[in-house]
């Protein structure tokens, strides 16, 4: 219980520093943008390149990537009903910040400190499926149901995951897996290096990018929005721990991944569709320290 206090309470004091040097100058409002350009195209994919050294894919595995999309799907849903009959700004503010899981800058540096390399893997499985609707499938969606197409569609998903470098990494090392390749000793002992640096610049990017600032007003979207999304956490995450034949170590890094804060991109994609960015965005800065404190007690309940 103390080392995983201890490791969470060394996020919480990283994301305090991205805050504290954004506000008093040393960092641009906007320099965050540079860290998670580094993160994502750097020290991200270097850390899934390592965890996938000696890994052997299975079919519970591939399974793990439909369950990410899958949930995307049902909280999609959810924020399409919840939201029926209202106005189209609303509409687009739930369907895009119901669904959708944080897990590379987020969840995977809190697996990868955890859960280790196995951990990261699962992980990524998972990613697999949710990046799917984070990266385009939710807002093709919304776009449509609110009317404000602006390049949703097949070809928006597939070309927001191709550009997307974690993605290409996460399908190039499981095609390789699934062909018995191996990746040689001398990469890994260099992105061992390189990804260890993955979780203080996710979380220094995420202290940059925390802001609060929003009207009373819009108090009600966000309070229900955080409580949909972390109720129906708890539930898929005691279906999976309780209820799942997965080996223990598969269900609890998909117990720990539900609990992810929302996508960093659902803000963007909430503005496109003609929603309140600005809410969106403090929504997502919320369900960040929402995050650390839930899923930090759900690694205290399990033991790890």
């Amino acid at each position: 219980m103390i080392i995983v206090l201890t490791k969470a309470l060394a996020f919480i004091l990283i994301i305090i520093l991205g805050y504290l040097l954004k506000k008093i100058g040393f960092f641009e409002k906007k320099d965050y943008k540079i860290i998670s350009k580094i993160m994502i195209n750097i020290t991200l994919p270097a850390a899934i390149i390592t965890a996938y050294d000696n890994f052997k894919i299975n079919n519970s595995l591939l399974f793990v990537v439909l369950l990410g999309f899958l949930f995307n799907v049902i909280m999609l849903s959810l924020g399409y009903f919840v939201s029926k009959n209202k106005e189209k700004s609303t509409r687009a503010y739930y369907m895009l910040n119901f669904p959708g899981y944080n897990i590379g800058s987020f969840t995977l540096p809190y697996v990868q400190s955890f859960l280790g390399s196995f951990g990261v893997i699962i992980t990524c499985m998972f990613d697999t499926g949710n990046a799917i609707m984070c990266t385009g499938g939710s807002y093709a969606i919304t776009s449509s149901v609110t009317g404000t197409e602006k390049g949703g569609g097949i070809k928006e998903i597939a070309k927001k995951l191709l550009s997307s470098t974690p993605f290409v990494v996460y399908m190039s090392l499981l095609l390789t897996t699934m062909l018995g390749i191996r990746i040689p000793k001398v990469i890994i002992s260099i992105t061992s290096v390189v990804g260890a640096a993955n979780a203080f610049l996710a979380m220094l990017a995420i202290g940059m990018m925390f802001e609060l600032n929003f009207e009373m007003k819009y108090f009600k979207h966000i309070a229900v929005t955080l409580l949909v999304r972390y109720i129906m956490a708890a539930v898929f995450s005691a279906l999976i721990y309780f209820y799942m034949p997965f080996s223990k170590e598969i269900r609890q890094v998909l117990a720990i991944v539900l609990f992810a804060p929302i996508p960093s991109l659902s803000p963007v994609f909430t503005e496109r569709c003609c929603g309140d960015g600005s809410v969106a965005s403090v929504t997502n800065s919320i369900s960040i320290v929402l995050s650390i404190a839930i899923i930090t007690t759900v690694l205290m309940f399990m033991n790890i």
